[in-house]
């Protein structure tokens, strides 16, 4: 098993996350540094992890990096989680439980079914999973109640998924693939508090509004993939 937690400037968090995953889960960590100007990169190896870089800004873009190296010696499952100790990182016993147990392909961790802290999840947060879980059900078949980032993935799958996206559209790439590939997809709800330091998405307008608009792109493009490969039913026109 790996843990891929991605991170910028996330100096103050990211000791502590790691440290409060259960010692099961602390034995293969890679963080990716994804262009961090604190001392992000040092806390994470004090804390264990192994540490990669990827100058590029974008959340997919250093999951694809930590992945790069996760797949020297490719793991069984992997586990995603952010830097900035929102998530309860001792959740993850639960998150992983249906892959354990061979239920699931892809497990979300879903903040909208758990607790969460006053105002940690903020308006335009709930607003937009609301938005994008009924639109991938409508379109896809699928019922999810969140897009969060803390996750666990078959390996295999996620092999097979190609996942590309290098910025805001890593997590729900991945559900609308996992919903065209017929995975087994389960959700377990997860704590949620208010983050340490400001979010680089839902805590600026830029980040809001870029998201969205990634998240529905995903979500409109692959739905007209999904149309565009249907046979067409076939009709009976001739006449007696």
């Amino acid at each position: 098993m790996a843990v891929v937690i991605p991170a910028l400037d996330e100096e103050r968090s990211i000791g502590r996350v790691i440290a409060d995953l259960p010692p099961r889960f602390r034995s293969r960590v890679v963080v990716c540094d994804n262009g961090s100007t604190d001392g992000t990169a040092r806390r994470a190896r004090e804390a264990g992890a192994a540490v990669v870089f990827e100058p590029e800004r974008g959340y997919g873009a250093a999951c694809l990096r930590a992945l790069g190296e996760v797949a020297r010696h490719p793991p069984d499952l992997v586990v995603f989680l952010d830097a900035d100790y929102s998530d309860h990182p001792g959740d993850v016993v639960g998150l992983v439980a249906p892959l354990d147990r061979d239920e699931a392909d892809l497990v979300i961790g879903s903040r909208t079914a758990g607790e969460r802290a006053p105002g940690a999840l903020t308006l335009q947060a709930r607003f937009g999973n609301a938005l994008a879980t009924r639109l991938i059900a409508w379109f896809f078949g699928v019922r999810f109640t969140d897009l969060g980032p803390f996750r666990a993935i078959r390996w295999e799958a996620l092999e097979r998924m190609h996942m590309r996206d290098r910025d805001f559209g890593w997590t729900v790439e991945m559900q609308i693939k996992a919903a065209r590939m017929g995975l087994r997809c389960a959700e377990v709800p997860v704590s949620y508090r208010r983050r340490i330091g400001t979010s680089k998405i839902s805590g600026t307008l830029r980040g809001t509004v870029l998201a969205g608009r990634k998240i529905l792109w995903w979500i409109f493009k692959e739905a007209l993939r999904r149309r565009s490969e249907t046979p067409c039913s076939s009709r009976n026109t001739s006449r007696s």
